[in-house]
């Protein structure tokens, strides 16, 4: 049995906790998967992984193993392309994610570009605004537009995303057109979290580079912007996006940028990755290509 798919399972396991969930990422039916761990365990003379009926958990040997394995691994990828000259001949799987609007706008309308060059390369694609668990769940790498406070991870900044306040016709026909920040008194936003139940930051505003907040009244919260920029187009009060997200809107009149004077500050656009020695060639140039074709769009 080949050792290093016996390393990879094991790697996959202890990043999702889960054989079943290991199994579907690879491809694999979940007894293969039992098959590789105890295959390995049995090779190693030691048990690897802890399991319980509900979690499958690294033992110390395990964690041992996992952080030598991943360095191991990511030298098998460099080694195998090492002496590829053209790039059609990466293989392997990418697992990446990204914001909606980001995926939808920018990413999948080009993403032809990048398979026509790596046509033996296999796409993961997930769209979601929430934080990810990059090695739990597998991720090669992600784009977050925002702060990001992980350091766990290495963040390699892509660019600024400029902000817009904006709001539907409707509603501005009926709360009226705010033209200073004391008319926003009389106004509703859209308030957006991370996570429902937290308290939202309210609307934001950047006067001689310093930060401000404004707490607003506001009768929905939604925690994707897929739902942000539909509520917004329903009515229901202002809204601060990427003015990226919100150009077609704007140019079209379904949206209207109001209070361009106090606008949100720029957004951090961002590639996370795991913290690791060597980045496999692959995952490599996927993330020069989007880096590029992010900027492009500036």
């Amino acid at each position: 049995m080949n050792k290093l798919e016996l390393l990879r399972t094991f790697v996959r396991v202890s990043e999702m906790s889960s054989f079943t969930l290991a199994g579907e990422s690879l491809g694999l039916p979940r007894s293969t998967v039992s098959e590789h761990v105890q295959a390995l365990e049995a090779l190693l003379g030691t048990r690897l992984l802890q399991r319980t009926t509900r979690r499958v958990q690294a033992t110390q040997d395990g964690l041992v193993l996992y952080e030598r394995s991943k360095d191991l691994l990511s030298h098998m990828d460099e080694i195998e392309g090492l002496f590829r000259q053209d790039a059609a001949s990466l293989t392997g799987r990418i697992r990446f994610d990204m914001p909606n609007f980001l995926a939808r706008q920018v990413v999948l309308p080009r993403l032809p570009e990048f398979i026509a060059l790596h046509p033996n390369l296999e796409l993961e694609i997930s769209t979601t605004d929430r934080r990810v668990d990059l090695q739990r769940e597998g991720f090669d790498c992600v784009v977050r537009v925002g702060a990001q406070p992980d350091q766990s991870v290495v963040a390699r900044h892509v660019c600024d995303f400029a902000m817009v306040n904006c709001a539907s016709p409707a509603y501005l026909q009926r709360y009226g057109i705010p033209e200073k920040l004391d008319d926003l008194a009389q106004h509703r936003l859209v308030h957006y979290v991370g996570v429902l139940g937290s308290r939202s930051e309210g609307f934001l505003y950047e006067v001689d580079g310093k930060l401000h907040r404004l707490p607003m009244a506001g009768s929905v919260t939604v925690n994707s912007t897929d739902a942000y920029e539909a509520a917004c187009l329903g009515g229901f009060g202002l809204i601060q996006a990427p003015l990226k997200g919100m150009q077609s809107h704007l140019l079209s009149g379904e949206l209207v940028a109001v209070l361009p004077q106090f606008n949100a500050p720029s957004m951090d656009v961002a590639l996370l990755y795991a913290r690791q020695r060597h980045l496999p060639l692959r995952v490599r140039a996927f993330m020069d290509w989007l880096a590029q074709i992010i900027q492009s769009t500036i």
